[in-house]
C-alpha cells in the first residue's frame, strides 16, 4: 500500500518522467516484436486472422469511446470523459498485446490489389503507423495527468492542450487503421510475408516475395538457416 502511494505521488510530481518510461517500454515491446525478440507462443493462419478481426473490433470500439470522451468534455461532463478515455486507453493496451502476439507468433500480411488502390492503401497505412508512433507519448502524458490530478487541478496543467492533440492524432490513426484493415481483409486480398518483409513486399519481384515466405532464395535453392 505504501509503495502504491509512493508511486502515485511520484507520478503526480513527475508526470513527464513516467510518460517517458511508459513510452520507451511500449516502443521497446513493439520493436522487439518486429525483431522477433518477444517470446510468445506460435499461432497459425486461422489464429492470425482471428487476431486481425479482434484487433479491428477493439480499435473500432476504442475509436467510439474516444469520440464519446471528446463529446463529454465538450459538454463539461468530466466524470464520463475520464471514464471514456481510460476505457479507450485500456482497449489500446489490449490491442497492443494481441498485435505483438500476432506479429511475433504469426506473420504479417502484404496488400494485394490494383496498383492505384495499393498506393492509396500504403499512403493510409504509413500515416496510420506514423501517427501511432508519435502519439504514444502524447496519449500517455494526457492519461497520466488525467489520473493523477483533480478536474480543478488539470486546468493549471497542459492536459487540455495535450489532450486535444492526443484525440486528434489518435482518432485519425484508429480510423485509418480500421479502413486499411477492411481493404486488406474484406475488400481486396493479401499474401503472407515473413516478419520484416512487409514494407518491401510491394517493391520487389513476386519470386523474391515468395522467397521471403518460403525461406528460399530464387535461383539459388538455399534456405536461410535462421528460418529452419
Amino acid at each position: 500500500m505504501a509503495l502504491t502511494e509512493t508511486f502515485r505521488r511520484y507520478t503526480r510530481s513527475h508526470p513527464r518522467h513516467v510518460t517517458a518510461l511508459v513510452s520507451v517500454i511500449g516502443y521497446t515491446v513493439v520493436i522487439g516484436a518486429f525483431a522477433g525478440m518477444v517470446p510468445v507462443p506460435e499461432i497459425g493462419r486461422a489464429t492470425v486472422q482471428l487476431f486481425s478481426d479482434l484487433i479491428a473490433v477493439i480499435n473500432t470500439t476504442a475509436l467510439i469511446f474516444l469520440i464519446a470522451g471528446w463529446r463529454f468534455i465538450k459538454r463539461g461532463d468530466v466524470r464520463k470523459h475520464r471514464a471514456a478515455m481510460v476505457t479507450a486507453f485500456g482497449l489500446i493496451m489490449l490491442f497492443l498485446v494481441l498485435y505483438v502476439w500476432k506479429v511475433s507468433g504469426g506473420f504479417e500480411k502484404a496488400f494485394v490489389g490494383p496498383t492505384l488502390v495499393t498506393y492509396v492503401y500504403w499512403a493510409m497505412l504509413v500515416v496510420h503507423i506514423l501517427l501511432s508512433v508519435v502519439s504514444v507519448p502524447v496519449v500517455v502524458h494526457a492519461i497520466v495527468l488525467g489520473l493523477t490530478h483533480s478536474p480543478v487541478e488539470l486546468g493549471d496543467t497542459i492536459h487540455p492542450r495535450v489532450g486535444r492533440i492526443a484525440v486528434a492524432a489518435w482518432t485519425l490513426s484508429l480510423f485509418l487503421g480500421v479502413v486499411t484493415y477492411l481493404l486488406l481483409n474484406h475488400v481486396y486480398d493479401w499474401e503472407r510475408v515473413r516478419l520484416g518483409a512487409l514494407f518491401v513486399g510491394v517493391a520487389v519481384p513476386a519470386d523474391w516475395r515468395e522467397s521471403v515466405e518460403t525461406g528460399f532464395i530464387p535461383n539459388r535453392g538455399v534456405r536461410n538457416h535462421n528460418d529452419v
